[in-house]
Protein backbone atom coordinates (compact mmCIF):
# COMPACT_ATOMS: atom_id res chain seq x y z
CA UNK A 1 0.00 0.00 0.00
CA UNK A 2 1.28 3.71 -0.76
CA UNK A 3 2.17 5.94 2.10
CA UNK A 4 -0.10 7.95 2.81
CA UNK A 5 0.72 11.79 4.73
CA UNK A 6 -1.39 14.25 5.93
CA UNK A 7 0.11 17.78 6.85
CA UNK A 8 -1.41 18.70 10.31
CA UNK A 9 -3.98 21.13 10.39
CA UNK A 10 -3.40 24.56 10.44
CA UNK A 11 -5.07 26.28 14.36
CA UNK A 12 -7.00 29.64 12.99
CA UNK A 13 -5.54 30.58 16.03
CA UNK A 14 -3.02 29.90 18.67
CA UNK A 15 -4.19 32.66 21.79
CA UNK A 16 -7.19 34.60 22.06
CA UNK A 17 -7.19 37.45 23.94
CA UNK A 18 -9.98 39.65 25.93
CA UNK A 19 -9.54 44.21 25.23
CA UNK A 20 -12.01 46.52 26.37
CA UNK A 21 -12.60 49.86 24.50
CA UNK A 22 -12.95 52.66 27.53
CA UNK A 23 -13.01 56.08 27.21
CA UNK A 24 -16.06 58.89 27.10
CA UNK A 25 -18.50 59.00 24.87
CA UNK A 26 -18.66 60.02 21.33
CA UNK A 27 -14.52 59.55 21.34
CA UNK A 28 -14.87 56.92 18.64
CA UNK A 29 -14.44 53.57 20.21
CA UNK A 30 -17.53 52.16 18.44
CA UNK A 31 -15.61 53.42 14.99
CA UNK A 32 -12.62 52.05 15.73
CA UNK A 33 -14.16 48.53 16.47
CA UNK A 34 -16.08 48.65 13.78
CA UNK A 35 -12.84 49.82 11.32
CA UNK A 36 -10.64 47.27 12.45
CA UNK A 37 -13.45 44.27 12.31
CA UNK A 38 -15.06 44.99 8.97
CA UNK A 39 -12.90 47.42 7.28
CA UNK A 40 -15.28 50.48 6.79
CA UNK A 41 -16.85 53.82 8.43
CA UNK A 42 -19.69 55.08 9.79
CA UNK A 43 -20.42 58.62 10.00
CA UNK A 44 -23.19 57.48 12.37
CA UNK A 45 -23.68 55.12 15.05
CA UNK A 46 -26.00 54.46 17.81
CA UNK A 47 -24.86 55.26 21.54
CA UNK A 48 -23.68 51.90 22.68
CA UNK A 49 -25.36 50.98 25.73
CA UNK A 50 -23.21 48.13 27.91
CA UNK A 51 -20.73 46.83 25.97
CA UNK A 52 -20.98 45.88 22.23
CA UNK A 53 -18.15 42.77 20.62
CA UNK A 54 -16.16 42.45 17.50
CA UNK A 55 -13.39 39.92 16.82
CA UNK A 56 -10.12 39.84 14.66
CA UNK A 57 -7.50 37.57 14.11
CA UNK A 58 -4.17 39.18 13.48
CA UNK A 59 -0.36 38.10 13.68
CA UNK A 60 1.83 38.08 16.28
CA UNK A 61 5.90 37.87 17.23
CA UNK A 62 8.50 37.85 14.39
CA UNK A 63 8.27 38.21 11.57
CA UNK A 64 5.43 40.52 11.66
CA UNK A 65 6.38 42.40 14.92
CA UNK A 66 9.37 43.59 12.91
CA UNK A 67 7.18 46.39 11.38
CA UNK A 68 5.96 47.80 15.00
CA UNK A 69 9.65 48.34 16.25
CA UNK A 70 8.83 46.26 19.14
CA UNK A 71 12.13 44.43 20.55
CA UNK A 72 12.48 41.05 21.55
CA UNK A 73 12.12 40.90 25.57
CA UNK A 74 15.63 41.10 26.77
CA UNK A 75 16.89 41.27 23.05
CA UNK A 76 15.98 37.79 22.66
CA UNK A 77 17.67 35.94 19.45
CA UNK A 78 15.59 32.89 17.27
CA UNK A 79 18.84 30.66 17.05
CA UNK A 80 17.03 28.94 14.56
CA UNK A 81 15.93 31.31 11.86
CA UNK A 82 12.11 32.89 12.07
CA UNK A 83 9.74 30.91 13.60
CA UNK A 84 6.30 30.21 12.21
CA UNK A 85 4.45 33.07 12.35
CA UNK A 86 1.68 33.16 15.42
CA UNK A 87 -2.03 34.16 15.34
CA UNK A 88 -4.20 36.03 17.94
CA UNK A 89 -7.50 36.39 18.07
CA UNK A 90 -8.64 39.74 19.75
CA UNK A 91 -11.92 39.44 21.47
CA UNK A 92 -13.02 43.26 21.34
CA UNK A 93 -15.57 44.40 23.95
CA UNK A 94 -16.41 48.10 23.17
CA UNK A 95 -17.86 49.57 26.28
CA UNK A 96 -20.09 52.26 26.69
CA UNK A 97 -18.91 55.97 27.62
CA UNK A 98 -21.61 57.71 29.62
CA UNK A 99 -21.95 58.08 32.79
CA UNK A 100 -25.46 56.10 33.15
CA UNK A 101 -23.99 53.08 31.97
CA UNK A 102 -20.52 53.29 33.90
CA UNK A 103 -21.51 50.51 36.50
CA UNK A 104 -21.70 48.58 33.47
CA UNK A 105 -19.29 49.15 32.04
CA UNK A 106 -16.61 48.63 35.16
CA UNK A 107 -17.84 45.03 35.13
CA UNK A 108 -16.19 44.14 31.74
CA UNK A 109 -13.05 45.57 32.84
CA UNK A 110 -12.44 42.13 34.65
CA UNK A 111 -10.50 39.69 32.47
CA UNK A 112 -9.10 41.18 30.01
CA UNK A 113 -5.65 41.51 29.31
CA UNK A 114 -5.70 44.79 27.38
CA UNK A 115 -7.45 47.70 27.21
CA UNK A 116 -7.41 50.79 25.19
CA UNK A 117 -7.68 54.31 26.21
CA UNK A 118 -9.63 56.66 23.48
CA UNK A 119 -10.19 60.20 23.52
CA UNK A 120 -10.85 62.72 21.07
CA UNK A 121 -8.03 64.87 19.96
CA UNK A 122 -10.07 67.66 19.37
CA UNK A 123 -12.02 67.32 22.69
CA UNK A 124 -9.93 68.25 25.34
CA UNK A 125 -12.63 67.43 28.27
CA UNK A 126 -12.32 63.79 26.43
CA UNK A 127 -8.62 63.95 27.67
CA UNK A 128 -9.05 64.56 30.72
CA UNK A 129 -11.23 62.41 31.47
CA UNK A 130 -8.67 59.50 30.73
CA UNK A 131 -7.17 60.13 34.36
CA UNK A 132 -10.39 58.88 35.89
CA UNK A 133 -10.59 55.92 33.22
CA UNK A 134 -7.51 54.39 33.91
CA UNK A 135 -7.73 54.27 37.24
CA UNK A 136 -10.93 52.62 37.29
CA UNK A 137 -9.13 49.90 34.67
CA UNK A 138 -6.86 49.09 37.15
CA UNK A 139 -8.75 48.79 40.22
CA UNK A 140 -10.72 46.24 38.49
CA UNK A 141 -8.73 44.70 36.20
CA UNK A 142 -5.97 42.19 36.65
CA UNK A 143 -2.66 43.53 37.71
CA UNK A 144 -0.53 43.96 34.84
CA UNK A 145 -3.18 44.59 31.99
CA UNK A 146 -1.65 46.25 28.51
CA UNK A 147 -2.85 49.76 28.02
CA UNK A 148 -2.57 51.64 25.29
CA UNK A 149 -3.55 55.22 24.86
CA UNK A 150 -5.23 56.35 21.92
CA UNK A 151 -5.71 59.73 20.56
CA UNK A 152 -8.83 59.34 17.73
CA UNK A 153 -10.70 61.60 15.01
CA UNK A 154 -6.84 62.50 13.86
CA UNK A 155 -8.96 63.81 10.27
CA UNK A 156 -10.86 66.37 12.21
CA UNK A 157 -7.77 67.67 13.92
CA UNK A 158 -5.81 67.79 10.45
CA UNK A 159 -9.02 70.98 9.33
CA UNK A 160 -8.59 74.20 9.90
CA UNK A 161 -11.06 76.03 12.37
CA UNK A 162 -11.06 79.78 10.35
CA UNK A 163 -9.75 81.20 7.39
CA UNK A 164 -6.20 82.28 9.32
CA UNK A 165 -5.69 77.95 8.74
CA UNK A 166 -5.69 77.37 12.72
CA UNK A 167 -5.92 73.32 13.86
CA UNK A 168 -9.49 71.55 15.97
CA UNK A 169 -6.82 69.93 17.69
CA UNK A 170 -6.98 70.19 21.40
CA UNK A 171 -4.43 67.97 22.89
CA UNK A 172 -0.80 68.08 21.32
CA UNK A 173 1.09 64.41 20.77
CA UNK A 174 3.79 65.82 23.29
CA UNK A 175 1.15 66.49 26.03
CA UNK A 176 -0.23 63.10 25.11
CA UNK A 177 3.35 60.84 25.38
CA UNK A 178 4.08 62.99 28.22
CA UNK A 179 0.78 61.77 30.03
CA UNK A 180 1.62 58.08 28.97
CA UNK A 181 5.26 58.49 30.55
CA UNK A 182 3.23 59.91 33.91
CA UNK A 183 0.74 56.91 34.14
CA UNK A 184 3.20 54.37 33.01
CA UNK A 185 0.69 53.79 30.03
CA UNK A 186 3.12 51.93 27.42
CA UNK A 187 2.34 53.79 24.36
CA UNK A 188 0.39 57.03 22.73
CA UNK A 189 -0.80 56.05 19.05
CA UNK A 190 -2.90 58.70 17.20
CA UNK A 191 -6.04 56.93 14.76
CA UNK A 192 -8.41 58.03 12.55
CA UNK A 193 -11.44 55.53 12.05
CA UNK A 194 -12.96 57.83 9.63
CA UNK A 195 -9.63 57.24 7.24
CA UNK A 196 -8.21 54.01 8.77
CA UNK A 197 -4.81 55.75 9.63
CA UNK A 198 -3.25 54.16 12.85
CA UNK A 199 -6.02 51.66 13.24
CA UNK A 200 -4.15 48.54 12.92
CA UNK A 201 -1.11 49.99 15.03
CA UNK A 202 -2.74 51.00 17.76
CA UNK A 203 -4.86 47.29 18.02
CA UNK A 204 -1.20 45.00 17.15
CA UNK A 205 0.62 47.29 20.10
CA UNK A 206 -1.42 45.76 22.20
CA UNK A 207 -1.83 42.55 21.02
CA UNK A 208 2.10 42.41 20.35
CA UNK A 209 2.85 43.02 24.23
CA UNK A 210 0.29 40.73 25.32
CA UNK A 211 1.96 38.05 23.00
CA UNK A 212 5.62 38.95 24.80
CA UNK A 213 3.83 38.54 28.32
CA UNK A 214 2.37 35.49 27.24
CA UNK A 215 6.35 34.18 25.91
CA UNK A 216 7.67 35.61 29.18
CA UNK A 217 5.04 33.20 30.99
CA UNK A 218 3.40 36.15 33.03
CA UNK A 219 -0.09 34.30 32.33
CA UNK A 220 -1.83 31.45 33.88
CA UNK A 221 -3.36 29.94 29.93
CA UNK A 222 -5.96 27.88 32.22
CA UNK A 223 -6.82 30.95 34.28
CA UNK A 224 -10.03 32.66 32.30
CA UNK A 225 -8.91 35.99 35.05
CA UNK A 226 -6.00 36.58 32.96
CA UNK A 227 -7.93 36.95 30.11
CA UNK A 228 -5.70 35.14 27.70
CA UNK A 229 -6.57 31.73 26.49
CA UNK A 230 -4.46 29.14 24.00
CA UNK A 231 -6.25 27.19 21.69
CA UNK A 232 -7.56 23.75 23.22
CA UNK A 233 -6.58 25.08 26.37
CA UNK A 234 -9.20 25.96 29.27
CA UNK A 235 -12.04 23.68 28.21
CA UNK A 236 -11.34 24.60 24.79
CA UNK A 237 -11.79 21.19 23.36
CA UNK A 238 -15.27 19.38 23.56
CA UNK A 239 -16.26 15.94 25.00
CA UNK A 240 -14.81 14.49 21.81
CA UNK A 241 -11.66 16.14 21.36
CA UNK A 242 -12.89 18.49 18.14
CA UNK A 243 -11.66 21.84 18.71
CA UNK A 244 -13.85 24.62 19.25
CA UNK A 245 -15.25 27.15 16.54
CA UNK A 246 -14.55 30.37 15.86
CA UNK A 247 -17.26 32.96 15.84
CA UNK A 248 -16.91 36.24 14.59
CA UNK A 249 -19.26 38.43 16.78
CA UNK A 250 -20.99 41.00 15.13
CA UNK A 251 -20.75 45.11 16.13
CA UNK A 252 -24.74 44.48 16.70
CA UNK A 253 -24.67 41.58 19.17
CA UNK A 254 -27.41 42.38 22.02
CA UNK A 255 -25.62 42.93 24.94
CA UNK A 256 -27.42 40.00 26.69
CA UNK A 257 -24.56 37.80 24.58
CA UNK A 258 -21.97 38.94 26.81
CA UNK A 259 -23.81 38.24 30.56
CA UNK A 260 -22.11 36.47 32.78
CA UNK A 261 -18.51 36.57 31.03
CA UNK A 262 -15.51 36.83 32.68
CA UNK A 263 -13.21 36.21 29.71
CA UNK A 264 -12.76 35.95 25.79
Amino acid sequence: MPNITTDAPKLPWNYIAKLVCIGDSGTGKSSLTIRLCEGRFSASHDVTIGVEFGSRIVPVGPPANTSLGIAQPNGQQWPNGTPEQKKMKLSLWDTAGQETYKSITRSYFRGASGALLVFDVTRRSSFESVTAWLNDLRQIAEEGIVVILVGNKLDLAEQSTDIEGGSKRAVSREEAEDWCRRENVVKYVETSAKSGEGVEKAFLEVAERIYQNIEAGKYDLNDRRSGVKGYGTGGGRDMQGKAPKTVNLTMNDAVKSGQGRNCC
